[in-house]
């Protein structure tokens, strides 16, 4: 039997399922490259630079169709030239989703067309553009929740507009729905951000509808999210000044629009204390309900600022524009009688249909020539891939000749060889029996190593199930009292540590204490445990911190043979008064507004029985930050072996006088990461923050 075609055709397909596997795996991680270098480019406004890339991307096979016209359409959108991005995206649209990139891609396409119909009107075309989206979504299993939230507002904007009032609900709920768990899932400002956009938009469709009792119900929630954004951390001061505003003017236009005057005052009065209502923008804003309410001397004084808005904006003479804001100008100035304003008013607005006309005539003229050459882009794209696709065939013909001429010179010197393998065999004999005992020896070997894996895998995980009840033991849920700000944090240098924290509080008095077990690992942990359940239970008959470092030494005293001990500060604060009492037992003195506390020397915890340690008082901490520490902060290594220090210690702390006691120890605990530089930890780190306003 001739064994070499079917050796050949056992090559050829695995070159070839080798090449396809490499191409596979290669094509996510071009993808995303692309990805970087558009947005980057973008970034920079350098729009004519993103969609030659966006042409070569797809020539080279690095984008698919789908997602270069999603890319072009983001250029175009940024150029405002709203036309030439729909027709990229209805592209897009209609191109074959082939991965699970291209159904991402094809749900960013549809948010985006959906709304670019949506704001010119066409209520049922967003809708055909929508609505499947959504579907495809729930049938494919990939989308965001911020995809679901913003095709489902887009949806209820059109259905509120077609008079499908129940349908348009149902749809803005399941929308709001998908923000709470893009905010619940999202530990930045981000996901409340883009809930209070989407409730924005809903609130303004009810609105633009007449529907002001619902609005009012939107508002409302668009209020309430906006609070809890302006809690966060890394909120925008601005944003949330700017969107204050807002809210503030749709209450009044609503309230204005149920006969509820008075409270639309009320509101319009809140918008007024705003920095918003002091911009060009929110001047112009501010006219909905001037305009409503009849007010039209100063709406007529705001649209003084219409030019400076409309420049800011990048907003020119286009029709759209001459009706949504010089129309509403000339309307105002008549009404409140300013006849001269009106008419310059109104000789402005016939110049300018003139040139908005022209300008339209011209952008249909030019958008018609991009759309040809768009035309005849994509044939040379086509062109050029299939000059690609040719180039890459001949390309694996070569290789599998190259392929064919080495397994002919394979196949003659292995005939050639098995003559020299012939006399070889004789010699293989004679070692055989060597390699038969030295492969009773390896299995032998190999036993002995899976059982001391096996035991090696049980003690790993003995060590994860002590570390677990370990960290359970401290304490992560914090007093829920006015006034009061407290955080902690703690980080073994191995699987179980001995470094400790704790606080409870009782009525108006917050006990609280940090330590530090002499020594690390599984005995630190047990010591550790014990210290934890001594100061719970000796602090709830509510004893000095004095007393309680007493009683706790005393009780570890007890067959404390390997001579362990724990250094601690126990404190005790008034939270009506601010009245701190404490007791440092051998710990670093803790840092108070950015100083070291003077604290007298005590003897560590469980050294010696039966011997006193000193308190201290301190009259009033009200408004001070109280941080305190283990030495795994301020020693902390990096691979040279140089330690974090105190200098740093204070700096760090001094820079942050207003930050909250989470923000400190966050911000402490990455400096500490940055300064290791990736070196293992020399210690367990302990941290905990507080302050009483």
């Amino acid at each position: 039997m001739n064994r070499k075609p079917a050796i050949l055709l056992i090559v050829a397909t695995l070159m070839a399922a080798m090449l396809s596997c490499n191409n596979s795996k290669q094509a996510e991680l071009k993808t995303s490259h692309a990805d970087s270098v558009l947005f980057a480019a973008g970034t920079l406004m350098h729009y004519d630079r993103m969609l030659e890339l966006a042409d070569s991307f797809e020539t080279t096979g690095d984008f698919s169709q789908l997602n270069a016209n999603r890319w072009r359409g983001v250029a175009y959108y940024r150029q405002k030239q709203y036309r030439m991005a729909e027709i990229c995206y209805r592209k897009a649209i209609t191109c074959k989703v082939e991965s699970n990139e291209d159904q991402m891609c094809y749900n960013k396409v549809a948010r985006r067309l959906s709304e670019l119909l949506l704001i010119k009107g066409d209520y049922e075309g967003s809708l055909e553009i929508a609505v499947p989206a959504v579907a495809k979504m729930k049938e494919t299993g990939i989308g965001s929740d911020i995809d679901y939230a913003i095709l489902l507002n887009n949806i209820g904007c059109c259905q509120l507009n077609l008079g499908q009032d129940a349908e348009a609900n149902e749809s803005f709920l399941t929308a709001r729905e998908h923000y709470a768990n893009r905010w619940k899932t999202d530990s930045t400002a981000r996901g409340f951000q883009e809930a209070v956009l989407g409730t924005v938009y809903t609130s303004m469709a009810y609105i633009n509808a007449r529907r002001y009792a619902e609005s009012i119900y939107w508002i409302d929630r668009t209020e309430m999210l906006l609070e809890k954004y302006r809690l966060l951390p890394d909120a925008r001061r601005e944003y949330f000044d700017e969107y204050q505003g807002r809210i503030e003017i749709m209450q009044a236009v609503a309230l204005q629009g149920l006969g509820r005057t008075s409270e639309a005052g009320e509101a319009y009065q809140k918008f007024q204390t705003t920095r918003y209502a002091k911009t060009a923008a929110g001047r112009i804003n501010a006219n909905d309900y001037l305009v409503a309410a009849r007010r039209y001397t100063e709406a007529a004084n705001n649209y003084r600022f219409l030019d400076h808005m409309m420049y800011v904006a990048g907003l020119g003479p286009s029709l759209d524009n001459v009706q949504l804001y010089m129309l509403p100008k000339y309307f105002a100035n008549l009404e409140a009688g300013r006849n001269d304003s009106a008419r310059a008013m109104g000789r402005r607005i016939l110049s300018l249909l003139d040139s908005a006309i022209t300008g339209q005539k011209n952008s249909a003229t030019a958008e018609l020539a991009t759309i040809y050459d768009t035309h005849q882009k994509e044939a040379r794209i086509i062109q050029q891939q299939t000059d690609m696709t040719r180039q890459r065939f001949v390309t694996l013909l070569i290789v599998l000749g190259v392929l064919l001429v080495s397994l002919l010179s394979y196949i003659w010197i292995r005939r050639k060889a098995a003559r020299r393998l012939r006399i070889a065999h004789g010699k293989l004999e004679d070692a055989h029996q060597k390699l038969e005992d030295a492969h009773s020896q390896l299995k032998t070997a190999y036993s002995e190593l899976e059982k001391t894996t096996a035991a090696k895998e049980r003690i790993e995980s003995e060590v994860r199930i002590a570390h677990d009840i370990q960290m359970s033991m401290l304490p992560n849920v914090y007093p829920d009292r006015h006034g009061l700000d407290i955080y902690a944090y703690i980080s073994p240098a191995r699987g179980v540590g001995g470094d400790l924290y704790s606080f409870l509080l009782l009525d108006d008095d917050l006990y609280f204490c940090l330590g530090d077990v002499s020594g690390k690992g599984v005995p630190a942990s047990l010591f550790m445990a014990q210290t934890i359940r001594l100061f719970r239970s000796i602090a709830t008959q509510h004893h000095q911190p004095s007393t309680i470092a007493k009683r706790i030494n005393n009780e570890l005293n007890e067959g404390n043979e390997q001579g362990m001990f724990v250094t601690m500060f126990i404190g005790c604060i008034n939270l009506n008064t601010g009245f701190m009492k404490y007791c440092n037992a051998g710990h670093n003195p803790p840092v108070m507004d950015g100083r070291f506390m003077e604290v007298d020397s005590n003897a560590p915890i469980g050294l010696w029985p039966g011997i006193d340690f000193v308190g201290e008082t301190m009259e009033n901490v009200k408004g001070k930050t109280l941080f305190i520490y283990s030495d795994g902060l301020n020693e902390a290594e990096d691979k040279q072996q140089q330690q974090f220090g105190d200098d740093r210690l204070l700096e760090l702390l001094r820079q942050k006088p207003d930050a909250s006691a989470r923000q400190i120890v966050v911000d402490m605990t990455a400096e500490v990461e940055r300064h290791r530089n990736g070196a293992e930890p020399n210690d367990d780190l302990t941290m905990l923050c507080l302050r009483v306003d």
